[in-house]
Formats: C-alpha cells, structure tokens, sequence
C-alpha cells in the first residue's frame, strides 16, 4: 500500500500516554493531513525491542512491531520511553515510509528530563512539532536545511523549540505535488 493515500491516520499509544496530549495530536494530524485521524487501542510495547543495556527501546523494532498490526492507515505510535536507532545516542523519532508507521517518544520532550518544572503546553508544542515531522517523512519528505521548517532535523531539544510546526514553502511544494 503507498500509505499516503491512506484514508486514515492512527494515533497509537504505545502503554500509558496522557489522554488530552493524543486528543491534541489526532485534531492537529486530522487538520495538517486532510484525513480522518482516530485514537486506536493502547499497544504494549513488545519487551524484544527494549535495550536493557541502554534503558531505551529500539525504534525501528517497535515500528516493525506496529507494523505487524495491520492497521488499515497511516500510524504515529507514541511512546513515554526513550528511544534509539544504532549510531545515535537517541531520537525524538523514527518513520518508515515503507511501513506506513512513525513513533515519537514524548520522554525527551518533557522539561522534567532537563531537571525543570513540568510544563504541558512546552510538552504539548513540542509534541506536536515531532509529530508532524515524523508524518512528513511518512509523505516521503526529508530533512530540510530551513531551521524553521517543521522538516528540520533537530538533534537536541532547543533545536526542537526553535523549529516552527508549519512546512517551509519548499516542503509544502513538495507535499502539494505528491
């Protein structure tokens, strides 16, 4: 299936997410996207893809095992678990646009990870700025060079706080032609 022409996008909790940050993530998907956009079932991560060692979970393991689901749609799992790929220390997130399935974890976008006070608006832009750059590469986007667009690769949260939530003018073109 070429996921982009999905009817549908789920937002998959992977084990224990706050329900008002899914519910903010399924409208602003549901508005960005054009497609319905729904919360499936809870999904308890799959313990093989844990690192022990690490104390993160491999994210490309948990997209396979979202994968092997068989939703009928696009899928954003999210998790409150740190994630990463080999090479990288961590990731905000991962796509696979074969799959038709990105995860964002929401560990790293917390201000309590940094040793500060919870903040769930921060949490919530933050969140939904992984998000939808995770569901660009979905639509075969790739990193882009503008530090403001949505597409940008951010290696570090004040990376993730200077990017806007909107598309650059060169990424919406792109999305436009698809």
């Amino acid at each position: 299936m070429w996921f982009q022409e999905a009817e549908r996008i789920f937002v998959l909790p992977v084990a224990k997410i706050q329900w008002w940050l899914l519910s903010e993530v399924k409208e602003e998907l549901g508005e960005v996207f054009g497609k319905e956009t729904l919360i499936a079932d809870e999904m308890t991560p799959p313990v093989e893809v844990l690192n022990r060692d690490r104390g993160q979970i491999y994210s490309t393991g948990l997209i396979e095992a979202i994968a092997n689901r068989g939703y009928n749609g696009m899928v954003l799992g999210i998790i409150d678990f740190d994630l990463f790929v080999p090479g990288l220390n961590f990731v905000f997130g991962e796509a696979d646009p074969a799959e038709g399935v990105a995860v964002v974890s929401i560990t790293r976008l917390k201000e309590e990870f940094y040793g500060r006070g919870a903040d769930q608006e921060l949490l919530l832009q933050r969140t939904l700025k992984e998000a939808i750059h995770e569901m660009g590469h979905l639509y075969s986007l790739k990193h882009c060079p503008d530090p403001r667009c949505v597409m940008h690769f951010s290696n570090s949260i004040e990376e993730t706080d200077r990017k806007s939530k909107e598309f650059c003018a060169v990424c919406i073109m792109i999305l436009k032609n698809l």
